[in-house]
């Protein structure tokens, strides 16, 4: 079995399996204790936040460890909001942060703040400008990812910690895709991470508040971790957490030129593999083990079922294969097609030869879900409205049918005629201008229409 999906959850590296197993022998006891052993336990935890805090280029007095990254971000964000509470109450985020920040931030907005989402490009990134509009004079803090979780674009954090300084604001970054490869370079204010993300155990954050950062600790207080994160402290996990961290570090630089080879591999050789392929992202300025691409006319949850019967563990931002059914909120930002879409994030040591089988697999795979879904029983539901326009009723159908459909009768209108698609899928509103750049149609826009949205697309050569 292939693991391709190292951004959701590193597999825990060999250094901080030996580092748990030898820590629990000598971490647990009370760090607080005077005696022999809360002493032990206190020199084990004093040394992984001296390690830890190298790694990230911060004063060990910094950096907390709490119970996981999404805990690191909600306790920063609250914290930080409420230190600068007279300044005022209003918080900056980026279209395309990790839901923790997106979740944090719109109970901010629920409890009376207010909110503003910077968009992004086409690659993921925001621009540094748009973001350095955004800033006001009652803004309290701005997020930005140090790189995006789906699409690997890394983001101008350095540029936007510049612009955040020059205006007085803090900025949280969450790095918790990239602090594998090496520290988050710029003037931020506030970070946090998440151990599992390179290969240490799960249950370990980071939260790191640079000395000079307005900061109030909410909740009751608690005198562990500076009062910022209450409990006890995870003495095992946390020094398992410094020494993967240390030891991922010792292998970035060659590590992150193989891999990029790799990816750079598979961003090349799917489009020419595979017909209809979107591969999403900025394709410079990325993450090295991290890509993403979508596949017309393909049900994302079925491709990410015969992948792994093929045995390739993948993700997937397509709506397809969310409970909710709606596209990713980063795909949508983006604007890109979000159907059929595939993330691949190869983890530290990932063999050359399982990339090479896995671009030998997914045509035939794309291909046979693809006939799968291609050839629905019964024609399609049109309605011919006039000679030159046609309606396509794919009420009711999820992801990818109503651009299938589309697909189907484009050609039975003359050039310059039109297809209204309905639709109550919202993925519809990404995927239909999505197939219409590349198809070279036009996406003339969309009108509201009894129990969903017309999508109205207009003819301009044939397929």
């Amino acid at each position: 079995m292939s693991y391709f999906d190292a951004a959701s959850s590193a597999p825990l590296h060999p250094v901080a399996r030996q580092a748990l197993q030898a820590s629990l022998d000598e971490g647990w006891a009370d760090p607080a204790r005077l005696y022999r052993e809360g002493r032990r336990a206190r020199l084990l935890l004093d040394a992984a936040r001296e390690a830890t805090a190298e790694a990230l280029g911060c004063r060990p007095d910094e950096l907390v460890f709490t119970t996981s990254g999404t805990r690191a971000v909600h306790t920063g964000m609250e914290g930080t909001l409420a230190g600068r509470h007279r300044v005022g109450r209003h918080l900056i985020v980026s279209a395309v942060e990790h839901s923790s920040v997106l979740h944090s931030a719109e109970t901010h907005r629920n409890r009376g703040g207010t909110l503003s989402e910077v968009p992004v490009l086409r690659t993921g990134a925001v621009s540094p400008d748009a973001y350095a509009e955004a800033l006001r004079p009652d803004t309290a803090l701005a997020c930005l990812q140090s790189a995006n979780h789906e699409v690997g674009t890394e983001q101008p954090v350095a540029a936007v910690a510049e612009a955040c300084r020059a205006a007085g604001v803090p900025l949280l970054v969450d790095a918790a895709q990239s602090l594998a490869w090496g520290r988050v370079e710029g003037g931020w204010s506030v970070l946090t991470g998440s151990a599992h993300k390179w290969g240490g155990p799960a249950g370990v954050g980071l939260l790191v508040v640079r000395k000079g950062v307005r900061y109030a600790p909410q909740g009751p207080a608690d005198e562990r971790e500076s009062g910022r994160a209450p409990g006890f402290e995870n003495i095992p996990g946390i020094v398992a957490a410094a020494a993967s961290l240390r030891a991922v570090r010792a292998e970035a630089v060659a590590e992150s030129a193989r891999l990029r080879e790799l990816t750079d591999r598979i961003r090349s050789r799917v489009p020419e593999l595979v017909p209809d392929v979107e591969v999403v992202g900025d394709p410079v300025r990325r993450l090295p083990h991290l890509l993403t691409f979508s596949c017309l006319y393909v049900d994302g949850e079925t491709l990410l079922h015969e992948l792994d019967r093929e045995g390739f563990s993948v993700s997937s931002g397509s709506s397809c294969t969310s409970s909710t059914l709606t596209p990713s909120h980063v795909l949508k930002a983006m604007g890109v097609l979000s159907e059929g879409n595939v993330r691949v994030s190869l983890p530290l040591g990932t063999p050359a030869e399982d990339v090479d089988r896995f671009l030998g697999v997914l045509p035939r795979t794309v291909a046979a879900v693809r006939e799968k879904l291609g050839a629905p029983a019964g024609a399609p539901a049109v309605t011919v409205v006039q000679d030159d326009s046609l309606v396509v009723d794919a009420l009711g159908k999820r992801c990818p049918i109503p651009v299938i459909e589309l697909a189907k009768v484009i050609n039975d209108v003359p050039v310059g005629g039109t297809v209204r698609v309905l639709s109550d899928d919202e993925a519809a509103r990404l995927d239909i201008p999505a197939w219409c750049e590349m198809r070279n149609q036009e996406y003339v826009g969309e009108e509201p229409t009894e129990g969903g949205t017309a999508y109205v697309v207009r003819r301009r050569a044939p397929l």
